[in-house]
């Protein structure tokens, strides 16, 4: 999946949508995607000056989009009058800081829906190695 695909699925926009590419998708089952971090963006500015760190806020986010773009995957008709919404996250655990010139690889697997929830395991990684995971809940609601 592209940009222009992955523009299509979400209504994120720079500077917020936080996926650049889908490399493998299965639809209900897994996915893994990427975010190119790159110094240039604005919230480098201010977190933190001179030491630049990704804020891990916004992992979770390039992790929910990832896991969006996953639960779109296999709708046949997709609701253009629908947003997936954070519902929930459970054990949410930073283990590395994630810079400018980073990779951070989007995984997300073990997708379970029932009704308008869906639930999943992601993992963010930087060079293979763990940089956040948790399990998110989504709901697919009105716009």
């Amino acid at each position: 999946m592209d940009i222009q695909h992955i523009l299509g699925l979400l209504p994120h926009r720079y500077p917020f949508l936080l996926v650049d590419r889908v490399v493998e998708c299965t639809p209900g089952f897994s996915i893994r995607a990427y975010k190119n971090v790159t110094v240039n963006e604005p919230f480098f500015q201010g977190h933190f000056p001179g030491r630049p760190i990704l804020p891990g806020v916004l992992v979770l986010e390039a992790l929910a989009q990832a896991g969006a773009l996953l639960a779109l995957a296999d709708m046949e008709n997709l609701p253009g009058d629908k947003l997936f919404l954070f519902t929930g996250l459970d054990g949410v655990k930073f283990r590395r800081q994630v810079v400018p010139g980073d990779r951070l690889d989007l995984e997300c697997d073990n997708i379970h829906k029932k009704l308008n929830l869906c639930k999943m395991d992601a993992r963010a990684l930087v060079g293979g190695k763990l940089a956040a995971e948790a399990r998110i809940t989504a709901a697919l609601a009105d716009r």
